[in-house]
């Protein structure tokens, strides 16, 4: 059996009555008064549905078409035929429909044609992928991913596979989630009442990486130019809409490569990825357009046209303190940018991306690059309007005797980044990067208002049941 899709038929990869087979799910069905039956099929494999044409002589007609429900899984033969109505292009003409999965208790079905709310979605999460707004969302994510692929392989980088447990904090921050196969009911203490993790599978404390990069960074002392692009976890307790316990990073490293440079590469980047979703996927931003009640193409153009700002933390100072705004979050020098005030100058004062350069080291990480006024390092995030940061990069720090005393400052264990320092030992390079989080890119470009509608199964705090 050879099932046609959806996508192949809108393409018109298929002729006009030609038999085809097709398997899909109704979305809504409606009887008309002269004994035919019209069932809206989809398969995810586009935005579109296909509208069936199922006539009372069908062999099943009254024990089983007429019993079909929204949710239903159907296999249809029929003919392709030209569709009179103006929305469609095409509608099967069904000379047989066989009924895979029927719906129990249709009544008490979790995804019904009427339009259902993005809080109670997230409640059915191992079903709202049948609605077209999640679906459209998955489908721009894969394409997104493979612009992402192919625009590195076109600019010499090698895709790494970092590891997804580490020993190490990269941020230094602490906030990770541990893997043990310890047994908490009885734990392994030493004679200090602590736990004894040399009795762990992994001989030392473990966990989940909050990111790749300090690995990635061995590839690129060796091989240039190299990315990962895979799933991190962060163990803070936020529930906001930009937050995720599990969610996705792009994240680079360039040998031989300045602040200066990374900064130009990933307005490169980000313009690269708006362009072709604004190309290749028009009939996506126009539904997402309806469906949001907002201007697509012109919020991903704000992007595409406009020349990134870039300016210095200084800088940003000065304009949040002289702007008059009375800001929740204080502005005083040596604090991180919040959201307010990254959505003031992306979408009020500069009216478009910003990437604010050189932060104060007490607020970066131990890696990143101490400027010459020893108060500041070589970093950068770029701001988008709505979203706020998307991606944080720096110059790392290649200098071995600095990097040490960062590592001093921060109270960190020399000796847990043993090999990181090698890297500085053994033909240190001045190197950079940066990273990209994902759903925070597709949030913004489907103007979606809650990362959590970007990710299959989104991981908070307290909520892990899919």
């Amino acid at each position: 059996m050879l099932v046609s899709s959806i996508s192949q038929l809108i393409k018109d990869k298929i002729k006009v009555n030609s038999e085809i087979t097709i398997g899909g799910w109704v979305r809504t069905k409606r009887h008309s008064k002269i004994g035919i039956t019209f069932i809206v099929l989809y398969d995810g494999s586009c935005i579109n549905d296909i509208q069936i044409i199922a006539n009372s002589s069908l062999d099943n007609y009254k024990k089983e078409i007429l019993l079909i429900t929204s949710g239903c899984s159907l296999i249809v033969i029929g003919k392709l035929v030209k569709s009179p109505k103006k929305l469609q292009n095409y509608e099967i003409q069904a000379s047989q429909i066989k009924i895979l999965g029927w719906v129990k208790n249709p009544e008490r079905y979790p995804i019904t044609p009427k339009k259902h709310s993005l809080e109670y979605l997230r409640e059915v999460s191992h079903l709202r992928s049948r609605t077209k707004l999640i679906s459209s969302i998955t489908r721009i994510k894969h394409n997104i991913a493979l612009y992402i692929h192919n625009f590195f392989h076109k600019n010499n980088f090698f895709w790494i596979n970092t590891p997804l447990i580490t020993t190490l904090d990269t941020e230094g921050s602490g906030k990770m989630f541990r893997v043990s196969t310890l047994n908490f009911k009885k734990l392994f203490l030493d004679k200090y009442q602590t736990i004894n993790f040399k009795k762990d599978f992994f001989g030392k404390e473990s966990f989940l990486t909050v990111s790749g990069q300090l690995n990635l960074e061995s590839y690129a002392c060796s091989m240039s130019k190299v990315y990962t692009f895979g799933p991190t976890f962060r163990a803070e307790n936020s529930n906001t809409n930009r937050h995720l316990a599990e969610f996705w990073m792009l994240e680079i490293e360039m040998s031989f490569a300045n602040l200066k440079n990374i900064i130009n590469l990933s307005e490169k980047l980000l313009k690269h990825l708006c362009k072709k979703f604004l190309n290749n996927h028009i009939d996506e931003i126009n539904f997402l357009s309806k469906i949001k009640k907002i201007n697509l193409i012109n919020k991903i153009n704000k992007i595409i046209l406009n020349k990134f700002i870039i300016i210095d933390y200084n800088s940003v100072i000065k304009i949040l303190i002289k702007n008059g705004k009375k800001f929740k979050n204080q502005i005083i020098w040596g604090k991180d940018l919040s959201i307010e005030h990254e959505k003031y100058l992306t979408n009020k004062y500069f009216d478009g991306p910003v990437i604010v350069y050189n932060y104060p080291k007490e607020i970066k990480a131990f890696y990143m690059y101490l400027n010459n006024d020893k108060k500041t390092v070589a970093s950068m995030d770029v701001l988008f309007p709505d979203i706020g940061e998307i991606i944080g990069g720096s110059q790392r720090e290649h200098r071995i005797n600095i990097l040490d005393n960062r590592i001093n400052e921060l109270k960190l264990n020399k000796k847990d980044y043993w090999w990181y320092r090698d890297l500085r030992k053994y033909g240190t390079v001045i190197h950079s990067g940066f990273g990209l989080g994902f759903e925070r890119f597709i949030a913004y470009i489907t103007g979606s208002c809650n990362i959590r509608e970007i990710i299959p199964f989104p991981r908070t705090p307290y909520n892990a049941k899919f």
